[in-house]
C-alpha cells in the first residue's frame, strides 16, 4: 500500500507530476493506436469466379519451364470451368527464380489490369515472391480487386497485398495441388460461391483408430477474431519489415513443410519474443509434414518432437491454440480467405469461417 512515501522514506511526487506522465502515456498509446488504424485498410472482397471467366497464370516465386507441368496447370483451370491467360514471362528462368524481379511484377500487375482476367492464380510457390514486395503497385491492386490465390512462399505478397490494399485474398492450392475432392470442395466454395465457408475441420477418417489427420487442442477454449496467417518461415522472414504479419485480435494461423522441430522452435520463438502470439485472439497450427528431427551429426544427443515444441511455445500461450488442420502443405487442402471474420473453438478441433471471401 502507498502512503504517500517512497520506499527511501521521501514524500511520492505530487499529483501533479503524476498526472502529467499518465496524460503523456495517455498520449502515445492514442497515437500508436492511431497510427496502426491508419496502416490498415478497409476490407475489400473480390468478386466471386463463375464458370467462363478468364484466370491469370503468374509465377512469381519459383520457375516452371517444364511443359508437362505447365499442360497440369491448364489442365487444372479448365476442370474448373475456366478458360486461362498465362503470363507472358512465365516460362522464363532466372536461376531458381520465374524470371527477373521485373518480369515477374510485370505478370503480377498485367493480370490486375487486364478487365478480362477475372483471378489471379499463382502456378506454384517455391522461393522468390518477397522480392517483389516494394516494387508491386499496390494502388493498382486495389483499384482491380481480382481472387488471388497461392500458398506457401506465397505468403508474403498475402501479408503485403491485405496490409496495403485490405483486399481479402486465398490461401490455397496452386494448379500444380494434388486437388483431392476435400481440397476441391473448399476450393470451390471459397472462390466460386458467396456464402460463407462455416465450419471448417479435417476431413473424415476412414480408419478412427490410426487417423490420416490427428486434431488436437494444444490450448483449449474459443475465440473469435479476423483470419490471418500463412508459411510460418515466409511469416518469419518478413518480421521488421513493412510487411509483417498483424496479429492484433486475430485468429492467427501458421503452416510449414519439411522444417525439423528445432527450426519450428527457433522461428515460433522470434514471433513470440515479437509478442505476435500474445497479441492474437487465438492460434491454429497446420498439419505440418515431414517436420520431425533427421539424421545429424553430432551438435545434439537427443531433440524434441514437434508435438514437444508446440507445447512447450504455444501450449504456454493465454489464447486458444488448435494443432494440426488441414492448411498449406498437405494434398487434403483448405483454401482460407485472409481477413474475415472466423471463430475458433479449439476443444472441438473446428474453425468457423463467418464472413464470405467474394461478393
Amino acid at each position: 500500500m502507498n502512503l504517500g512515501f517512497s520506499e527511501g522514506g521521501s514524500p511520492t511526487p505530487p499529483p501533479l507530476v503524476h498526472n502529467k506522465y499518465m496524460h503523456r502515456r495517455h498520449f502515445l498509446t492514442t497515437l500508436a493506436a492511431a497510427s496502426a488504424a491508419a496502416q490498415s485498410s478497409p476490407l475489400i472482397h473480390p468478386k466471386a469466379l463463375k464458370p467462363g471467366d478468364t484466370i491469370g497464370l503468374i509465377t512469381p516465386s519459383s520457375y516452371v519451364a517444364d511443359p508437362d507441368r505447365l499442360i497440369t496447370a491448364e489442365r487444372t483451370i479448365k476442370y474448373f470451368g475456366l478458360n486461362l491467360k498465362i503470363g507472358r514471362n512465365v516460362r522464363k528462368k532466372s536461376g531458381y527464380l520465374g524470371g527477373t524481379i521485373e518480369e515477374r511484377v510485370d505478370d503480377l500487375h498485367a493480370m490486375f489490369r487486364d478487365p478480362e482476367v477475372k483471378g489471379v492464380f499463382c502456378i506454384r510457390g517455391g522461393y522468390g515472391s518477397a522480392q517483389l514486395l516494394n516494387h508491386i503497385d499496390y494502388n493498382l491492386i486495389r483499384a482491380n480487386p481480382k481472387v488471388f490465390i497461392g500458398y506457401s512462399d506465397i505468403t508474403a505478397m498475402h501479408l503485403a497485398i491485405h496490409k496495403r490494399t485490405g483486399l481479402v485474398t486465398f490461401h490455397g492450392p496452386v494448379p500444380l495441388s494434388a486437388f483431392t475432392d476435400y481440397t476441391q470442395q473448399y476450393f470451390k466454395k471459397a472462390i466460386f460461391e458467396t456464402a460463407p465457408l462455416g465450419v471448417l475441420t479435417n476431413p473424415p477418417e476412414s480408419n478412427q483408430l490410426r487417423p490420416n489427420h490427428t486434431l488436437r487442442a494444444i490450448r483449449g477454449g474459443k475465440a473469435r477474431g479476423p483470419l490471418m496467417g500463412g508459411n510460418l518461415s515466409l511469416i518469419a522472414s518478413t518480421m521488421g519489415t513493412p510487411y509483417e504479419v498483424d496479429t492484433r485480435g486475430k485468429i492467427f494461423f501458421i503452416e510449414d513443410v519439411g522444417e525439423q522441430p528445432y527450426s519450428i522452435d527457433r522461428m515460433l520463438t522470434q514471433l513470440r519474443l515479437a509478442g505476435k502470439f500474445d497479441q492474437a485472439a487465438a492460434i491454429v497450427f497446420g498439419e505440418c509434414n515431414d517436420c520431425g528431427p533427421r539424421k545429424f551429426e553430432p551438435s545434439f544427443e537427443s531433440t524434441f518432437s514437434l508435438g514437444e515444441v508446440l507445447d512447450e511455445i504455444l501450449g504456454k500461450t493465454k489464447v486458444p491454440v488448435l494443432g494440426g488442420l488441414t492448411i498449406g502443405h498437405t494434398n487434403d487442402q483448405l483454401t482460407l480467405p485472409l481477413g474475415v471474420m472466423a471463430s475458433l473453438d479449439a476443444d472441438k478441433g473446428e474453425l468457423k469461417i463467418e464472413e464470405s471471401g467474394v461478393v
